[in-house]
C-alpha cells in the first residue's frame, strides 16, 4: 500500500513538471524564434509480484514515472515582416551562430533580431543578449566604413538536433551526439523579418487538459491510498 501511495505522489510531481513545460510554451507564444518543448516520460523500475522463487512472473508492478528529458521541436515557422533593419529569418533549417564576447562560448539561435553594438571604435552585429553574430567564416560581423556589413550572415546546421541544450533566451548549445556544425550554403534568409514562435496554442491547450486530468487522477490515488491505510491502522488498533 505504501508503494501505491508513493507511486501516485511521484506521478503527481512529474505531471506538475510537465505542466511547467507547457506553461513555459504558453509564456513564449509571442517570442520570435522560440521553439516549443515537450516533456518525455519514462517508467521507473518494475518488479515481480508474488515472486517467492526468484523467477519471472506475469504479474508486475512499477514505481511510477519520471520526466526523463524535454524535447525541442525545431521545425521552421512562418516569418513575419518587422521592418527592422537588422532583423533576419531563416526560411528552412539551420541556426545563426553566436559568440559570447565574455566567455568565448559558441551558441546557436533561430531568433534573428539583431542590432549594432559599439565596442571601442567598432560596431558589431549582436543579438539581444549581446552575443556576436558570426559570418560564413565564423568571424564576428562588423559594420564597415560605408555602412555595409563585413560579411554574409552564416547559417549552420547539425546532422542530429536531438539533445541540444537550451541556454534560455532562445539559444542552444550542441552536445557530442549532435556532431560538428556545418555551413548551410545557399541558405535562404529574409531580411526585415523574424520567425514567429513555433507554439501551437490549440495543441498546448489539449496537452494542458490531458496533463491536468492525469494530475487529478494521481492525487485521487494518493487520497485513496491514504484512506485505505487509515482504515487498516484503525482495524489494527
Amino acid at each position: 500500500m505504501y508503494t501505491s501511495f508513493y507511486t501516485a505522489a511521484r506521478g503527481a510531481i512529474e505531471e506538475q513538471r510537465k505542466m511547467d513545460v507547457i506553461a513555459n510554451n504558453f509564456a513564449s507564444v509571442n517570442n520570435y524564434g522560440y521553439k516549443p518543448k515537450s516533456a518525455v516520460f519514462s517508467d521507473l523500475m518494475y518488479y515481480n509480484l508474488n515472486n517467492y522463487t526468484g523467477e519471472d512472473t506475469p504479474l508486475k508492478a512499477g514505481v511510477g514515472i519520471v520526466v526523463e528529458k524535454t524535447n525541442t521541436k525545431f521545425d521552421p515557422t512562418v516569418p513575419t515582416t518587422t521592418g527592422g533593419e537588422y532583423d533576419y529569418s531563416i526560411l528552412e533549417d539551420g541556426f545563426f551562430m553566436l559568440l559570447s564576447p565574455v566567455t568565448g562560448e559558441v551558441s546557436y539561435t533561430r531568433n534573428g533580431h539583431f542590432s549594432l553594438s559599439q565596442r571601442g571604435d567598432v560596431f558589431y552585429l549582436v543579438n539581444d543578449n549581446g552575443n556576436l553574430v558570426l559570418d560564413e567564416n565564423q568571424n564576428p560581423i562588423i559594420q564597415e566604413a560605408d555602412g555595409e556589413l563585413s560579411g554574409e550572415i552564416g547559417v549552420y546546421g547539425f546532422n542530429i538536433l536531438d539533445g541540444m541544450l537550451s541556454k534560455g533566451n532562445n539559444e542552444f548549445t550542441p552536445v557530442a551526439k549532435n556532431g560538428d556544425p556545418y555551413l548551410i550554403r545557399g541558405a535562404r534568409l529574409v531580411d526585415h523579418s523574424l520567425e514567429m514562435s513555433g507554439v501551437d496554442t490549440a495543441d498546448e491547450i489539449s496537452k494542458l487538459i490531458e496533463t491536468q486530468r492525469a494530475y487529478s487522477y494521481a492525487l485521487k490515488m494518493v487520497q485513496t491510498s491514504d484512506e485505505v491505510m487509515t482504515t487498516i491502522n484503525g482495524l489494527r488498533s
